[in-house]
């Protein structure tokens, strides 16, 4: 079963997959929307889907540190919908509190790039800590 984890945000959407056993989760690429002009990169989504034979979703949820729910999670849930409607799969959530910041410590601990650079993968890498977090928990 592969697994497609999502980091979702106003300007774009962090993509990463399970293996096909769904014990790792493997970042692969940062899809530019623009949430404001409704354009939310589902067209580039759907080829990773075929690529990868997707079998479900999980979104990440930026809850308050408090756990109560602002409009990102309400963002990030309208998006799990229009995605659970235009390709017919299961979507789950995943509470992602803290995964932005532990990307960006991993980016500035282990592989000591410029601020620019981590800018350019913190997306991806934060979708990667989301999977992995859902995988760990439930297989």
């Amino acid at each position: 079963m592969r697994i497609m984890g999502l980091d979702v945000g106003s300007k774009t959407v962090g993509v990463a997959i399970s293996d096909p056993l769904g014990f790792t989760a493997q970042g692969v690429e940062i899809i530019k929307i623009d949430e404001e002009a409704g354009n939310f990169g589902f067209d580039r989504l759907g080829e990773l889907v075929k690529e990868y034979r997707v079998d479900k979703f999980v979104v990440g949820l930026p809850k308050n540190m408090n756990n109560t729910e602002g409009p990102r999670v309400e963002a990030s849930r309208s998006y799990g919908e229009k995605i659970a409607e235009l390709f017919s799969l299961p979507v789950d959530y995943q509470d992602e509190r803290l995964t932005t910041v532990q990307a960006e410590r991993m980016l500035v601990e282990q592989a000591d790039i410029s601020r620019g650079k981590r800018k350019k993968v913190i997306d991806k890498l934060a979708a990667q800590l989301i999977l992995q977090n859902y995988l760990d928990r439930h297989f």
